[in-house]
């Protein structure tokens, strides 16, 4: 049995559980000991990192070298392709989004709480992440990974996608979606371990956005 130490609303602690739905592989999930950043979980995961693992002896953070050491642990349903120039082209999609577009909308947080926000900041994070959405168009259009299958380079997009939408609601943000990416959004949804972690984790979203609206007078 791995154990899994995450905090409810983090992105990369959901794109692991969707990964490790998908496998079926058979998890239990802990908050941090004593906290996210404190001493005693830094005596186990020296960097603080989440998530981290637990198996047996082992001890391992950050989502994907977890990733890859469960695609490698529990290989009956691959989500990785079986030859090297593919598996070049997952791991650069799972870049693109861990590099580039997660740390744009990564960058909209400060801009939730309804106290303080800035409009302006609002505006040119949406561009940002418009940006980074057209590039994603631009290597869907050649993508050549199978379409049918979730691959472990989707898990984070799904859950990205998701932040996204809610703060066009929650903040106004503005963004341009190329109709690419919608279609992947979409398809990324047929998959049932995709699903199933979005509805469970649309608790953590909400609860977060609660500072987004306007106090009550």
């Amino acid at each position: 049995m791995l154990t899994i130490y995450a905090v409810p609303v983090s992105v990369y602690n959901a794109k692991l559980r969707i990964l490790l739905r998908h496998k079926g592989v058979p998890f239990t999930e802990l908050p941090p000991p004593g906290g996210y950043g404190s001493a005693e979980y830094k005596s186990l995961v020296p960097s603080g990192n989440l998530p981290a693992m637990v198996r047996g002896d082992l001890i391992l953070a950050d989502s994907e070298a977890i990733a890859e050491y469960i695609e490698e642990a529990f290989p009956d349903t691959p989500m990785l392709p079986d030859t090297i120039n593919l598996r070049a082209k997952a791991r650069e999609k799972s870049r693109l989004h861990d590099t580039r577009l997660e740390p744009a909308v990564r960058a909209i947080y400060p801009q939730v709480a309804y106290e303080g926000r800035d409009p302006e900041a609002v505006k040119a994070g949406g561009a940002a992440i418009s940006k980074h959405l057209q590039s994603l168009a631009l290597f869907l259009e050649t993508d050549p990974l199978d379409t049918k299958t979730l691959w472990m380079c989707d898990c984070g997009f799904a859950v990205t996608f998701a932040w996204i939408k809610a703060f066009e609601v929650a903040l106004d943000l503005p963004i341009d979606w190329p109709d690419t990416v919608l279609t992947y959004d979409a398809r990324l949804r047929s998959h049932t371990a995709v699903e199933q972690e979005l509805t469970q984790y649309q608790a953590a979203m909400d609860t977060y956005l609660e500072k987004a609206k306007r106090p009550s007078l």
